[in-house]
């Protein structure tokens, strides 16, 4: 069974950056982790943005999650104005 792990953040209005960085330097990485099947890293000027990240099971997405996480913290530190919100769900249909 494959896995979608969808993260949201918020930022300030008109702060892009922290999207763009992600895109830039984070989604590179994550598509080298073991398992990583589709990675979209997503953003408005609203400040709203986020990562999805498509996995081919639980256990890989987990793995990369204790690996990724601390660099995400990074490109997102400073710019929240709200926790980040995380969760797994099981691919139900693709």
């Amino acid at each position: 069974m494959s896995y979608a792990r969808l993260v949201r953040f918020t930022c300030k209005p008109g702060d892009v950056a922290p999207a763009k960085a992600i895109a830039d330097d984070l989604a590179p990485v994550i598509r080298q982790q073991p398992g990583a099947d589709k990675v979209v890293v997503f953003g408005d000027s609203d400040g709203e943005g986020g990562l999805f990240v498509l996995w081919c099971c639980e256990d890989h997405a987990n793995a990369a999650a204790a690996v990724i996480g601390p660099q995400l913290e990074q490109h997102l530190a400073g710019h929240l104005t709200a926790p980040r919100q995380a969760r797994l769900f099981p691919v139900l249909s693709s």
